[in-house]
């Protein structure tokens, strides 16, 4: 997720992602290695790693960001080549470019700033938009999920992926009022059923759009696709940054991480030990670091940001790192 900016096009002055100098520390480039930016987006990522020295490999499976992010590369002359397609498959996207193994893979998890301030693209309230939300631009729309699903399965999404405590309640105000075609519509719905005040401190539609989104685009099953994928590309030595946005995307991170580097908690007489996990393929995941207060000043959607780090072992012995907590 980049900080804020407007919904103007590729020329634009660009987005700054949440955590840049942080995540240049994780990856901790040399000149001359191949790194992959699976979440292109506007790029910001992308064209750091570059001026850092790396030849980057991007990857968005938003057909916006890849036009506009051609048009730029091709007038910045930037070392970028941007692919089209889902980070989940980068294994298979990377190959296709000719590259085997890769030195550094960094994930920014979630809807990008570019997604959210273009009101056309459905994701936010903050501006009337046709409900849409598609990241792929592609299958089903948010408005055909309000309208036609049925009440116990938007019930379920609002809980699972939006943690909302009312779901059921929810679920019952939108299908009382359909048809749902624009975002305002929708956030008033969840407004009413939940007896919102303009002065409360969240607005509670948040929750339901952050589900929706993530169920229309399978956010989280692509996360724990593209988190074994990055294991897949990484060279011995080489270095994983992911960024995440709430509990439910830091937790899977959080967790592959642990099993993957055997810092999975010993058993007890309570919980007896399993088998032997197979060797581990990251040394122990860095702490995980969180945005200053001055960057949350400059940008309030970096507020939620979490960034975790481990190094991909293998013949190469990895660096010290400390233990995340």
């Amino acid at each position: 997720m980049s900080a804020a900016a407007s919904p103007s096009p590729a020329t634009a002055a660009p987005h700054i992602p949440v955590l840049l100098d942080e995540v240049l520390d994780a990856l901790a480039i040399r000149a001359g290695e191949t790194h992959v930016d699976g979440t292109y987006g506007a790029g910001g990522y992308s064209r750091a790693m570059a001026a850092a020295g790396a030849h980057v490999i991007a990857i968005d499976r938003d057909p916006d960001a890849i036009a506009e992010g051609r048009e730029r590369i091709a007038r910045e002359g930037s070392d970028i080549c941007l692919v089209e397609g889902p980070f989940s498959a980068m294994d298979s996207l990377v190959a296709g470019v000719g590259a085997a193994q890769v030195d550094g893979v960094v994930l920014d998890i979630g809807v990008s700033s570019m997604q959210l301030d273009r009101a056309e693209r459905g994701f936010s309230f903050q501006a009337d938009g046709p409900l849409d939300m598609r990241m792929s631009q592609a299958g089903t729309t948010a408005a055909d999920f309000v309208n036609t699903a049925p009440e116990e399965e938007i019930a379920d999404v609002l809980y699972r992926y939006g943690e909302e405590p009312r779901s059921r309640r929810v679920a019952k105000a939108i299908v009382a009022a359909r048809p749902i075609m624009r975002t305002a519509e929708l956030a008033n719905v969840v407004r009413r059923a939940l007896g919102h005040k303009p002065h409360d401190k969240k607005d509670p539609a948040t929750r339901a759009f952050q589900a929706i989104r993530i169920h229309l685009n399978g956010e989280l099953d692509e996360l724990e696709r593209g988190l074994e994928a990055a294991e897949q590309i990484l060279a011995p030595g080489g270095r994983l940054a992911v960024v995440t946005f709430h509990s439910l995307e830091d937790r899977i991170v959080k967790q592959f991480l642990r099993r993957r580097s055997g810092s999975e908690a010993a058993g007890s007489r309570h919980r007896p030990m399993t088998q032997p996990a197979e060797r581990p393929a990251f040394a122990k995941p860095a702490k995980a670091v969180r945005p200053s207060d001055a960057e949350v000043a400059r940008n309030p959607r970096a507020r939620s940001a979490t960034l975790r780090s481990a190094v991909r072992l293998g013949d190469a012995s990895a660096p010290h790192q400390e233990t995340e907590g």
